[in-house]
């Protein structure tokens, strides 16, 4: 396991220990040591928006990626399931490393997104992804990403619909009772079980 020198010269842990027994490394992520249930428990239980949204829980990390998937459907129809599971896995890295909002990624500058890189390649790796996807296919899920977002701003965070539209784009106009069902901020038990549910159909 990895370990990386502080400013005195002391080693300190590079690794988390998973609920599955597994230790991953941040400074060299194996693919051997990723696990689809710590995933879905870590994601079902980190928060968007900082946990600046309303609703009687958390609107998790799992929420959103079901959320963005779903999107992705209502933009490409015919996506194939490897499409599918990229979206759903867009956001894994975020079980180990949080969700960290947007302004602070940009003043930690470039740390946090080789991190994040590393652990998003391994994780495609462990699922039969390639470690960088094409730009055609991270472009259409970062389409769908920022749909969502201006969901998530308009319907839980408090943003105006002109403030999102400028910041995310447009509404992507989902039917209101997906709408309803996928804007209302699910326990981390149901998130937790929806995420692997939905991981267990594009996953084959």
């Amino acid at each position: 396991m990895s370990a990386k020198k502080t400013a005195r010269g002391t080693d300190v842990r590079a690794w988390q220990r998973m609920l599955s027994g597994r230790r991953l490394d941040l400074l060299d992520p194996s693919p051997l040591d990723i696990e689809i249930a710590d995933i879905a428990h870590g994601l079902a239980r980190v928060a968007r928006w900082n946990g600046q949204t309303t609703g009687a829980h958390i609107f998790s990390v799992a929420q959103h990626t079901l959320l963005v998937e779903t999107v992705l459907r209502q933009e490409i129809p015919r996506a194939d399931q490897r499409l599918r599971l990229a979206a759903l896995l867009h956001d894994a890295p975020e079980y180990v490393i949080g969700d960290m909002i947007s302004p602070f990624k940009a003043v930690l500058d470039g740390h946090y997104k080789a991190v994040e890189k590393r652990l998003l390649g391994a994780i495609h790796i462990r699922f039969g992804l390639p470690p960088a996807l094409p730009d055609e296919i991270t472009h259409a899920i970062k389409a769908a990403d920022r749909g969502a977002a201006y969901l998530e701003a308009t319907e839980l965070a408090g943003f105006s619909d002109a403030e999102a539209k400028r910041l995310f784009g447009r509404d992507p106009g989902l039917s209101d009772s997906v709408r309803r069902d996928y804007l209302t901020p699910w326990t981390a038990a149901r998130a937790e079980k929806q995420f692997l549910e939905r991981f267990g159909a594009v996953f084959a």
